[in-house]
């Protein structure tokens, strides 16, 4: 399997109550500039989407942007990214993300947040990608979402079998090694801290 050169990250447009977020969202772009990688993500300025994209850009790393044109038409794009992709819709965006990734996480975000992951997670349970992918659970964000799993797995809905293979760290730090860990291995288990 290849090395990990980009990851997407999914986030929130809003920078949420929890003030944990916004120093996740430092830490993992510093990160992410850190290793080498590019930032895949939705090409907002504002929120987390918007502290992750500058964080990576100031330390030197590459960012991508991808953001349909209903939001590019609002003015919340950001200009000052690497490459800013504007498509047709929401589906272009999701796809193009997808395609430009090697990788994927998410981040504490609403419900465009979660549908982005949750299809990525669909995508891998049918076998049309065998991309790593795993959730930031800063702060037990995602403890909730980390117990609807564990429930549709036990009421038969969902195989933990199957390709969908969700890493699930608390900080960007060990989060991040995970994923490229297992990229490496193409194999993870469903985990939680």
């Amino acid at each position: 399997m290849k090395k990990i050169s980009s990851i997407c990250v999914f986030c929130g447009s809003n920078t949420g109550n929890n003030k944990k977020h916004i120093v996740a969202a430092k830490r993992l772009g510093t990160l992410i500039a850190q290793k080498g990688l590019t930032l895949v993500y939705g090409g907002g300025k504002v929120g987390l989407m918007g502290i992750i994209a500058d964080t990576v850009i100031n330390k030197g790393g590459k960012v991508i942007g991808v953001i349909p044109k209903h939001l590019a038409n609002r003015g919340i794009m950001h200009t000052g990214i690497t490459k800013l992709h504007i498509v047709n819709g929401m589906h272009q965006r999701k796809a193009l993300m997808a395609k430009l990734s090697d990788a994927f996480i998410a981040m504490p975000g609403g419900i465009g947040t979660l549908e982005e992951f949750i299809e990525v997670v669909a995508w891998s349970s049918l076998g049309l990608h065998k991309k790593t992918f795993g959730l930031l659970n800063t702060a037990g964000y995602f403890n909730s979402l980390i117990n609807f799993f564990k429930h549709i797995i036990n009421e038969g809905f969902y195989n933990k079998e199957h390709n969908a293979l969700i890493f699930i760290k608390s900080t960007p730090d060990a989060l991040l090694n995970e994923i490229i860990m297992g990229h490496s291995k193409n194999s993870c288990p469903l985990v939680s801290v």
